[in-house]
């Protein structure tokens, strides 16, 4: 009864925390704060973008943070070693929402050495030669989703193919057997949509059951291996633990952080691209009629349409960037969508072309030592499933309007209907 009671406290005060930000929100958004309107959520936030550009390569938002568009700069801070995730006393540079269940753990919240050290634990399995040999069960994967597919006039591409596949990718490198197999996609899918932030106390409750469920299902899958080892990366990451003081909440946390980049970078990405492709309906036939174009792809997407649009730096010493003094601890918004539009090093950024040749590297995985450890396998699996789509649906059409999900952080969709004849 303590226990419910105290729940239900925290509920309320969740919701009256989050009920005072939007209204903060939207007094700066009133008041022409261009950052504001992103935090409200767009369905197309380039234009928002290029307010923030013509504010300079740096600006103050009325809400605190220093705001940025700039690849250059966005680019440069990425890699300063003077830049952090957390401020120089260690803790995260904005206000935690007390009541909101979360990961406690995790590379995209984590500064040396302890990033490091996690980040040595899990590297040796993310590399491009040892990924590259999940590609046939990335293939079957594929081809068992597509399968089911066939027996559909039309089809939701998000629901049905995109969010699955890379679930179904993360469940094989862990090692998840079949008898759990929904539990893991039921679960991880919420996890995945804390990259978007905790928006109800509806959903904080979601979160709060998938978070306790997970940990039960990982903690056994983890005792398993232990018992019974086996060529996987939990065998891996269990190993590493008697030998590296890997502790059982950082093991915990790594699984639930492979689950956020499995059900949501990678389906955005599939989903994406697979909207840009036939908005440019020659780009699909050119994918058709050569599928070797599909690592463009791959990468003119996550440029285009980066599943990840912004990101946060803390400078743990005061800085000057463009001749403004940036005080230690202040929180700096990198725009990422916008980095990758930037007319400054992109030629026409607003145009969708697979076929572009010598530009410089997206940041959509970040830079420096923060830069994605998954995206070996992020582009195998877009490689893939652009390789998959093309070959298996070749007349695939819009079936009805895509559903964009509105978001500061999220680039995706919510619903893609499609027609594959």
């Amino acid at each position: 009864m303590v226990t419910a009671t105290k729940s239900k406290a925290g509920d309320i005060r969740l919701g009256a925390t989050l009920f005072a930000a939007r209204a903060l929100v939207r007094l700066s958004g009133v008041l022409g704060d261009p950052f504001a309107d992103l935090l409200r959520g767009q369905e197309n936030p380039y234009p928002v973008h290029e307010r923030v550009r013509t504010m300079g390569p740096l600006h103050r938002s009325k809400l605190g943070p220093w705001v940025t568009a700039s690849h250059p700069l966005i680019n440069s801070i990425l890699r300063d070693k003077r830049f952090g995730i957390r401020t120089s006393d260690g803790k995260l540079p904005s206000a935690q929402l007390k009541d909101v269940p979360k990961l406690d753990v995790s590379f995209l919240e984590l500064d040396p050495p302890d990033h490091g050290r996690l980040r040595r634990l899990v590297a040796p399995s993310f590399g491009p030669r040892t990924i590259e040999r999940f590609r046939p069960a990335i293939q079957r994967a594929c081809d068992d989703l597509l399968d089911e597919l066939d027996h559909h006039d039309t089809f939701d591409l998000m629901d049905q193919f995109a969010t699955r596949l890379p679930l179904a990718v993360v469940g094989e490198l862990l090692g998840i057997g079949d008898d759990r197999w929904d539990e893991f996609l039921q679960h991880g899918a919420v996890i995945g949509a804390t990259l978007d932030g905790v928006s109800s106390v509806k959903f904080a409750k979601q979160l709060r059951v998938s978070l306790h469920e997970l940990e039960i299902m990982f903690g056994e899958l983890i005792d398993q291996r232990r018992a019974d080892p086996r060529d996987d990366l939990t065998t891996a990451l269990v190993q590493a633990r008697a030998e590296e003081k890997l502790t059982a909440d950082e093991l915990l946390n790594i699984f639930g952080l492979l689950a956020i980049a499995g059900s949501e970078t990678t389906a955005n990405l599939i989903g994406n691209g697979t909207l840009a492709l036939l908005r440019h309906p020659e780009q699909w036939e050119q994918l058709r009629d050569n599928l070797d174009l599909a690592p463009k792809v791959v990468e003119e997407t996550l440029r285009y349409e980066s599943p990840v649009q912004q990101s946060q730096r803390v400078p743990h010493e005061d800085v000057e960037l463009h001749g403004t003094k940036i005080p230690a601890n202040s929180q700096v918004v990198l725009l990422i969508g916008a980095a990758n539009r930037d007319p400054e090093v992109y030629c026409e950024p607003e145009r969708f072309d697979i076929h572009r040749t010598d530009v410089p590297d997206h940041l959509s995985f970040s830079s420096g030592i923060h830069y994605c450890i998954g995206a070996p396998l992020a582009r195998l699996e877009g490689d893939i499933a652009f390789r998959a789509l093309a070959t298996r649906m070749p007349k695939l059409k819009l079936s009805g309007d895509p559903k964009i999900r509105r978001s500061l952080v999220i680039r995706g969709l919510r619903s893609l209907p499609l027609s594959a004849s």
